[in-house]
């Protein structure tokens, strides 16, 4: 069967315990050179690591939505902010240890941006 009939893939970008709950979730996979669709961050992740691992689930056509934990993707901000296609999707999600801040959503900014206040009165 082909990717495309298949459909997309789930990224994920967390630390150890977020990763963990989407894999048990079923959301991992390897494609066909064996690259999976998750990165575990930990205290011992260079941000470089972080910001190469974003890059190559942006470029990959396999994959449909990058779920990236609010404060990893504050390490890599510039990235993030500078992402602006539609597909993949980049989701910022909370973790165990940080609540998400609307705040901080680059993208969650972004779509507010393109509503004026009156289009959410009734």
């Amino acid at each position: 069967m082909t990717q495309a009939a298949k459909g997309k893939l789930i990224a994920i970008i967390g630390d150890e315990d977020t990763s963990v709950g989407f894999l048990l979730g079923g959301i991992g996979e390897l494609n066909k050179q064996r690259q999976p669709n998750f990165f575990v961050v930990n205290k011992n992740t260079a941000v470089s690591e972080i910001e190469d691992a974003f890059k190559a689930f942006c470029k990959r056509d396999d994959i449909g939505i990058i779920l990236i934990s609010q404060n990893i993707a504050e390490m890599i901000r510039y990235v993030v902010d500078s992402y602006h296609q539609t597909i993949p999707t980049v989701l910022e999600i909370p973790s165990k240890d940080h609540p998400y801040d609307a705040t901080k959503d680059s993208i969650l900014r972004r779509a507010k941006g393109m509503f004026s206040s009156e289009d959410f009165r009734a």
